[in-house]
């Protein structure tokens, strides 16, 4: 199977419109997405690798080495929740004779923060029709962008999509799902800069029944007045959709910048708070030197990473999957 089809199929089975490939080629793919991952998170990898580099050198395991990888840990960003949890477990497998020596700890490492985090690939299923999608976060976070390109890599897979463009507040943001639209084939509803948003949100759910539209993506505003304001807004908004469509919002995403570090978990709880979250989309996950966040978003907030961004083009929006991505940023010391 060609790159193409490989990421073409990544994502239909996110979205659960595909039937499940054999296992053979799911291992085939599951290398394909190690070396995208591996090549898109160098630079998490390399500022955490001199820290690892000292815990995975050859030699005895000693207390002092537990310290080092929970100081690497937190360093990363995992948190100090998780942080602690996984060089427990680790020391855990060397009391019992699993791990025997320093050289042993990072494969030990990437099979631990694997079954830390979520057991089960992620899934955005694509059932009800049409299934209602509410992208939260705050402004810069890339919530937009994020939208348009779930457009697009939805329409690629045949899904008829409208767009709603409830961040009223920001003009260029209008504007910058009006091309994404364009670009896409899907239908965009909008209204002028400063209209109500839950207007907006209800206008797209409501068109996109009329339409037979599979999928109703709504981006919402990420900052307003106080953060006060900000919360009842996106609260009026997920009733609202609730109204015009049985169950929607079917999922609301959290987008959460990566480089923003545990300032962003403290920005999580906030909207957890306000809307039911279903999942975390991590963007800017390249150029954070904090690759472990996405530890700490799963087991602080008890929500599935499901995408992660690691750049601005198209591709660079990617399925998540924890075993990729914890062999790309933990199992090796080395820089490269």
């Amino acid at each position: 199977m060609s790159n193409a089809g490989d990421e073409r199929a990544l994502w239909a089975e996110l979205f659960d419109i595909a039937v499940p490939p054999a296992e053979a080629e799911q291992e085939t793919r599951r290398r394909g997405l190690f070396s995208r991952f591996k090549e898109s998170l160098t630079k998490p990898r390399q500022a955490i690798s001199p820290q690892l580099a000292g815990v995975f050198a050859p030699g005895l395991i000693t207390r002092e080495t537990w310290d080092e990888l929970e100081e690497a840990l937190i360093g990363a960003d995992c948190g100090m929740d998780a942080s602690l949890a996984l060089v427990d477990a680790l020391r855990d497998a060397a009391q019992q004779g699993r791990i025997v020596n320093r050289s042993e700890i990072a494969a030990g490492l990437a099979n631990a923060v694997t079954r830390q985090m979520t057991p089960e690939p992620p899934r955005i299923p694509i059932g009800a029709k049409p299934t209602v999608i509410l992208v939260v976060g705050v402004n810069g976070s890339g919530k937009t962008t994020t939208v348009g390109k779930l457009a697009h890599r939805l329409s690629e897979l045949g899904q008829q999509v409208v767009i709603g463009a409830a961040d009223t507040f920001r003009a260029a943001a209008i504007d910058q799902l009006a091309i994404w639209a364009d670009r896409s084939g899907a239908q965009l509803v909008r209204q002028a800069p400063g209209a109500d948003p839950g207007a907006v949100a209800f206008d797209a759910v409501v068109s996109g029944s009329a339409r037979g539209a599979d999928v109703v993506l709504i981006d919402t505003a990420g900052r307003l007045q106080t953060q006060h304001n900000l919360m009842e807004e996106l609260r009026k908004v997920h009733a609202v959709v609730g109204k015009a469509a049985a169950d929607a919002p079917h999922e609301t995403l959290l987008v959460l910048d990566a480089t923003t570090g545990q300032n962003g978990l403290s920005q999580a709880r906030l909207f957890g708070e306000a809307v039911p979250l279903t999942g975390v989309i991590v963007t800017k996950l390249d150029g954070s030197a904090k690759g472990g966040i996405a530890v700490a978003i799963n087991r602080e907030l008890g929500l599935p990473v499901k995408l992660i961004g690691v750049g601005e083009k198209l591709e660079d929006l990617q399925p998540f999957d924890a075993a990729a991505y914890a062999q790309a940023i933990f199992a090796s010391g080395d820089a490269g």
